[in-house]
């Protein structure tokens, strides 16, 4: 009974609304042969009700109905509705006149009334709606004295639909617009008025009492980005921004709904655009297996995988509670996946040969590693087995089962390195390569740097540190990283997999290095609060085998372009083969030992470029551009 009642109350106002239709049409046929017939001074008495008119109701309410008229909702009427009802009347004047012609021949039917009847029609059906909208946000309008007062930074396209979704709400009212486009100054956006530069933000905000700033430039620079927050926390009212359309397309955001600016819409990076095409084209109904995918890279990898074609993956993880969660994760976004969970250690044969058969993969994703560059200092043994012998075990077992792929996932720590985390990935580097066979498994290594939001990395260090109220610790005044974030460096792996070739290193475009202060206090700002003032900032001073700045590029290694401008191929330097393999052997005994010293002067003599030197500040000549990035500029 009660889904009754609400079907009858939802249908109710159409039907209300297509008698309208009908009667305007009736009056406006009517009256446009009253209006002939009395120009001509021809006397004639017309009935109200006729065969004619009946034609003409059913032809045009056919049309009528068929562009979708009924559709929509007279209180959302707008200018496409317009161009709706001209298409009605028009294709309507057709319908008519072939309906006539079929009944009469059109005999007594005036020339005039034909050529008049939709531009008349338009006006009767165009004209109710819009008054009708007007009421309805006049009304929405008087019954906002508690709406919040917006002001709103650019007025374009983003900024036009916003005032729209507001206004719907009835819980804010925009005041006025802010844009640097001269040619907007003076002008009105949807009744909106462009108050001035978005520089003028503090006194037009106080004029116009404005409670809430929202950003709608969604698609905009971040150095743009990181000027137009500047001046919105000068004000010190709340802010918001519009989210960007891929936000919207993955996920993260709604469409209409306001998110508060995250810091990696302010690390000036260009937003990455894969070729999905070759991606799918490689991925597309392949069986993938990732180590360590309950981690932050394996996880989204996992996610990638499964969203771009991928019928099976099969994620290896130790971590009970990560494999259950990202296991529960794809089962629930993509039920269509054959997922293989694999509990257990990759750095364990049985293990690693277990998930092989079980997954049968074309290709394997190695991200299980440990990466926390203080700890693994004092942590040499475990860095070792984890970082090089399992990547030796999961890549043995690779070619022994005729995988076709197998990718690394390496770090810029592993360019000249100085601590144990990059010397034990360059080594994991070198194992791949020397086990490369051109009619085997294909050995592809993908480096990176710092990934935003990862388990352990700075950005969710400080996001606590700020909520308990600081302070917040850094290590020193100039340190600068390399940052993306997870889901553009997953992208990118998948991306530099698709177009790999035998024994390839690829580097991905970090762009440019990012000063941890400033990151810090960028942080803290966005949290509403001042650096100095309510959050202190700790210098700690740099930690064991840390640098100031990273490195991205090796001298020996010649880079050229690929077929994507945000990854760049290296020329592999040689291996020896039998001295790495012999220094695995070696790595692998005193593992079992537990023999630390034997360990790390092997590990030093098998990367002869770890230089495990004490703190020292490296002057900033020694970060590196992005090659093809200045041969752009040249």
């Amino acid at each position: 009974m009660k889904t009754w009642r609400m079907q009858w109350a939802s249908a109710l106002p159409r039907s209300a609304v297509v008698l309208h239709d009908l009667a305007m049409v009736w009056l406006c046929w009517h009256g446009l042969r009253l209006l002939r017939y009395s120009l001509a001074e021809i006397a004639t008495r017309q009935p109200l009700w006729s065969t004619e008119d009946a034609i003409v109701l059913l032809a045009q309410g056919l049309v009528l109905w068929r562009v979708g008229l009924y559709r929509g909702l007279w209180r959302f009427a707008s200018v496409p509705d317009l161009f709706n009802l001209a298409k009605a009347a028009i294709f309507g004047t057709i319908a008519i006149g072939l309906g006539l012609f079929l009944y009469n021949r059109l005999d007594e039917v005036p020339r005039t009334v034909l050529l008049l009847y939709p531009f008349a029609l338009v006006g009767l059906l165009g004209a109710p709606r819009l008054v009708y909208r007007a009421w309805k946000e006049h009304t929405l309008a008087r019954n906002r004295t508690a709406a919040v007062r917006v002001l709103i930074l650019g007025a374009g396209r983003a900024g036009e639909a916003l005032v729209r979704d507001l206004r719907r709400t009835g819980a804010y009212e925009p005041v006025g617009f802010l844009d640097d486009a001269a040619q907007l100054r003076g002008s009105k956006v949807q009744g909106v008025p462009v108050l001035g530069q978005i520089a003028s933000i503090e006194e037009i905000a106080r004029e116009t009492a404005a409670r809430l700033l929202v950003i709608a430039m969604p698609s905009v620079h971040a150095s743009l980005l990181q000027r137009v927050v500047a001046a919105c926390e000068r004000t010190g009212l709340p802010f918001r921004m519009v989210p960007r359309l891929d936000d919207m397309l993955e996920g993260r955001s709604l469409p209409g709904e306001l998110k508060e600016v995250a810091i990696e819409d302010l690390l000036g990076r260009s937003p990455v655009m894969p070729d999905w095409k070759s991606i799918r084209g490689w991925l597309g109904g392949r069986s993938v297996l990732v180590t360590g995918g309950g981690g932050s890279i394996g996880a989204e990898l996992c996610r990638q995988c499964a969203k771009h074609g991928a019928r099976r993956v099969a994620v290896v993880e130790i971590d009970e509670l990560a494999l259950t969660t990202i296991v529960t994760d794809l089962h629930r976004d993509f039920p269509d996946l054959d997922c293989v969970p694999v509990l257990g250690d990759c750095g364990d044969p049985a293990v690693v040969a277990h998930a092989l058969r079980l997954a049968e993969p074309d290709a394997v994703f190695h991200a299980a590693a440990y990466k926390q560059v203080p700890l693994l200092e004092a942590q040499l043994r475990e860095a070792v087995r984890n970082n090089v012998l399992a990547t030796e075990t999961v890549a043995v077992a690779c070619r022994e089962a005729g995988v076709g792929t197998f990718v690394l996932i390496s770090t810029d720590k592993a360019v000249d390195p100085v601590n144990v985390l990059g010397a034990t990935k360059r080594l994991a580097e070198m194992a791949c390569q020397a086990m490369a066979d051109r009619r085997s498994t294909r050995f592809v290594t993908v480096r990176f740097g710092n990934v935003l939001d990862s388990a352990g990395s700075v950005v969710p260090l400080f996001r606590e540190q700020i909520r308990k109220g600081g302070p917040v610790t850094v290590t020193d005044p100039e340190v600068t990283r390399f940052f993306m974030t997870i889901p553009e460096a997953c992208q990118l792996i998948l991306q530099a997999s698709a177009i790999g070739s035998h024994e390839a290193v690829y580097t991905l475009d970090m762009g440019e290095p990012v000063a941890i202060r400033l990151l810090a206090e960028q942080m803290i700002r966005l949290a509403g609060k001042q650096p100095g003032r309510d959050i202190a900032i700790v210098y700690s001073g740099l930690r064991p085998g840390e640098k100031l700045h990273e490195t991205l590029f090796h001298a020996d290694e010649r880079y050229r372009p690929t077929s994507h401008p945000k990854i760049l191929q290296a020329e592999a330097r040689a291996v020896p083969g039998e001295a790495t393999f012999e220094a695995l052997r070696v790595l692998r005994e005193a593992t079992a030992r537990y023999d630390v010293d034997a360990l790390f002067k092997q590990l030093r003599s098998a990367v002869p470029e770890f230089s495990p030197a004490p703190v020292v500040h490296v002057a900033p000549a020694t970060v590196v551009a992005f090659p093809a990035r200045n041969a752009r500029k040249t």
